[in-house]
């Protein structure tokens, strides 16, 4: 009975030393003959499902914090439009009706429909963390992969936006025309809405509208989520755990009357036949529309040019700069 109490003394104060020499804990198993045996987890996590909870919550916070971030640009150019389907049609865009003086009956303007239409697409962000990196506590390396995931979440509607509105001199809008044209008809006529060159396309809008140039169409906002139970396939087959982000959403283009394109040199001569062009739009029955451009958008390489064309008191000749201030100039890098 003695040797019994030093044999079972001496295991419990060598446990109790396994124990102290471990600091992240110990687990216990069960063995083959169905008893339970205390072993002990050496350094790193233990993985279940308590650990991988947590796992997820933090690389969400990280996630959403840097998602928080960013300062979007797209609404500035376009409007949003929520979407219930794979793609939404807008048969009215095009019509600028306006108020005339009620003489006699009510004249029903006669609007015609455009078969206009934008497909959603899906878009995902995925990473995947290792299993054994769980195991020996490595997860700190995978921080910056997730605020990054999150940035580039957040900053996508601008690259599609601003994307699209740099294509507009090749892709058709409503009335079959690019987006930026020669030749939009209305009503008898052939309008432009852009000027011709060689340089880095800038762009002249007008955003006060409730209809903006672009249109951002959202059928699923992002959502973050992850593969991390053990019995998914990722999991048992390759021992990695999967986070990711995803979703549903396209760019198309709204009223070219709002917008105006240009590769022309940025001066003021561009500038002023720019203006001048909007403001003299006018729909089907020769009503003006009252376009007023507030917005030149343009990219980094333009900058110089725009500042010296909106935001200098004078122009290189010294004399009063009669642009200053009459739109705002906005930089963005995804038009570089």
């Amino acid at each position: 009975m003695k040797s019994f109490f030093v044999i079972m003394g001496g295991w419990l104060l060598s446990l109790v030393v396994m124990v102290l020499l471990c600091p992240h804990g110990a687990a216990l198993a069960q063995d083959s003959a169905t008893h339970t045996l205390p072993v002990i987890g050496i350094g790193g996590l233990i993985v279940n499902s308590g650990t991988l909870q947590a796992l997820y919550k933090s690389y969400k916070v990280l996630f959403q914090d840097a998602f928080n971030g960013v300062t979007p640009l797209w609404m500035r150019v376009a409007s949003l439009v929520p979407s219930t389907g794979k793609e939404q049609g807008y048969p009215w865009l095009g019509q600028l009706s306006s108020m005339r003086e009620w003489v006699g009956d009510r004249i029903i303007q006669q609007l015609v429909l455009h078969d206009y239409a934008i497909k959603n697409k899906k878009y995902e962000n995925t990473v995947g963390v290792k299993g054994d990196d769980i195991k020996d506590d490595q997860l700190g390396i995978y921080n910056p992969l997730f605020q990054e995931m999150g940035r580039s979440t957040a900053a996508h509607p601008d690259e599609t936006v601003f994307a699209a509105l740099k294509l507009g001199f090749s892709r058709a809008c409503y009335d079959g025309q690019y987006f930026f044209d020669t030749d939009h008809p209305v009503g008898d006529q052939s309008v432009s809405n852009m000027q011709s060159g060689s340089g880095p396309a800038w762009f002249l809008l007008d955003t006060s509208r409730a209809v903006k140039p672009l249109i951002f169409q959202q059928r699923e906002t992002p959502e973050f989520n992850a593969l991390d139970n053990p019995n998914d396939p990722n999991v048992f087959f390759r021992d990695e755990y999967v986070y990711g982000v995803k979703c549903r959403d396209n760019v198309g283009f709204g009223m070219w009357q709002m917008a105006f394109g240009s590769t022309a040199p940025l001066n003021a001569e561009n500038y002023a036949a720019a203006r001048a062009a909007m403001g003299s739009l006018t729909n089907d029955h020769g009503r003006p529309l009252g376009i007023n451009p507030n917005l030149l958008v343009f990219p980094p390489a333009l900058e110089g040019a725009a500042r010296k064309l909106l935001v200098n008191d004078r122009n290189d000749a010294g004399a009063t700069n009669e642009w200053a201030g009459t739109a705002e100039p906005l930089k963005v890098a995804w038009l570089a």
